[in-house]
């Protein structure tokens, strides 16, 4: 069977918006990935332990951030802290549902200098799982880190002296109402 040039020009146009609209929705996550395991963009990594102290010191800001979308506080407990780096260290962050419903959220996060990224790991994170706080109810969020003493021989992260985590939270379901 012989098919017409218009019907084949019509279907390789529909294969081209299905493969298209295919990739739109795995680029993110597939970014994210990239990100995860490169360190690109701030972007943290994940680790099961520290590796050990070394004789050198560093200190991490601590940013927060909420969408407007969330009827909620959210800040660190502390500014900042000089750490060891290669040690495993911790830091608390505070979140508030100020709104009248239970809401979910979500933390975002990255780290900058970007070219310290990969040489800043996360064992244990809020962020690693939605977060839903009761109306009024207040929860202290630890992040469990280290700062990988990779990051002294490194030409492109030898000056640097401070670097700041940063989180941001967005609501799980935006569409939902503001309590």
């Amino acid at each position: 069977m012989k098919i017409d040039r218009k019907l084949r020009t019509a279907l390789l146009a529909v294969l081209g918006v299905c493969t298209m609209t295919g990739v739109a929705f795995a680029s993110v996550p597939l970014y994210r990935l990239f990100c995860q395991v490169t360190g690109f963009g701030g972007t943290t990594m994940r680790a099961e332990a520290a590796p050990g102290a070394v004789d050198a010191k560093i200190t991490v800001a601590f940013d927060s951030n909420v969408s407007p979308a969330l009827t909620w506080k959210f800040k660190p407990e502390v500014a900042s802290d000089e750490i060891s780096i290669g040690a495993r260290d911790m830091a608390f962050y505070t979140a508030t549902n100020t709104g009248t419903v239970p809401v979910t959220g979500t933390a975002t996060y990255n780290v900058t200098p970007q070219q310290a990224g990969k040489y800043f790991s996360k064992i244990q994170c809020f962020c690693f799982t939605e977060q839903t706080l009761k109306p009024g109810e207040t929860v202290r969020m630890p992040v469990i880190y280290y700062v990988d003493p990779k990051i002294l021989t490194d030409p492109d992260t030898k000056d640097v002296e401070k670097i700041t985590l940063s989180y941001t939270f967005y609501p799980v379901d935006p569409n939902k109402p503001k309590g």
